[in-house]
């Protein structure tokens, strides 16, 4: 079973992006799971939202992810103010929408996982208009886990976002192949 873990803000889509992955999920006929976790926060305070996909048999726990085998960080001032890698599984990923390298982040968050970056806000302002990096951190997300195939986010992202679907496939499938994935 593969667990992720987001990190973003109230309003930033974190939790719109589980969801989205989940339903790709369910597309390829795989088990999936969505949901957040928050309680009476305002816009712009941290949330998380979690995702287990898993073939062959149905998701049974409920409960957070607290071992991810993935960590997305939709906003990477959250690196300063959580622990964002707390858990996260050996062999596993920190995801982070920056501008900084990996030799930055890995000088700061050095452990036992992969590290991948993307300057996701810069996608987001080019192709939605807005700086808004849901979209684009679910492309880093399938790059780096292969969690479900590209065209499998198409028919949930027309379905949750109708006439600006384009720009939100546009800006996933650009970040997916600007992703940069340490070695």
């Amino acid at each position: 079973m593969l667990e992720m873990r987001w990190h973003g803000r109230g309003g930033q889509g974190a939790v719109t992006s589980a969801e989205l992955v989940a339903l790709a999920a369910i597309s390829e006929e795989k088990y999936a799971q969505a949901f957040p976790s928050f309680g009476p926060e305002r816009r712009g305070a941290p949330v998380q939202a979690f995702n287990r996909i898993n073939e062959g048999s149905p998701v049974r726990v409920r409960s957070e992810v607290t071992k991810p085998d993935a960590v997305i960080v939709l906003d990477p001032i959250l690196l300063k103010i959580i622990d964002v890698t707390s858990g996260l599984k050996s062999g596993g990923y920190l995801i982070v929408n920056t501008k900084r390298s990996i030799d930055d982040i890995k000088a700061e968050y050095n452990g036992d996982y992969k590290i991948a970056v993307l300057d996701a806000m810069k996608i987001a302002k080019e192709k939605l208009g807005v700086p808004i990096t849901n979209t684009t951190m679910m492309g880093a997300l399938i790059r780096v886990t292969g969690c479900v195939k590209m065209e499998s986010v198409i028919a949930p992202l027309h379905h949750r976002f109708g006439r600006i679907a384009e720009k939100n496939i546009v800006a996933c499938q650009t970040a997916y192949d600007q992703t940069v994935v340490e070695a």
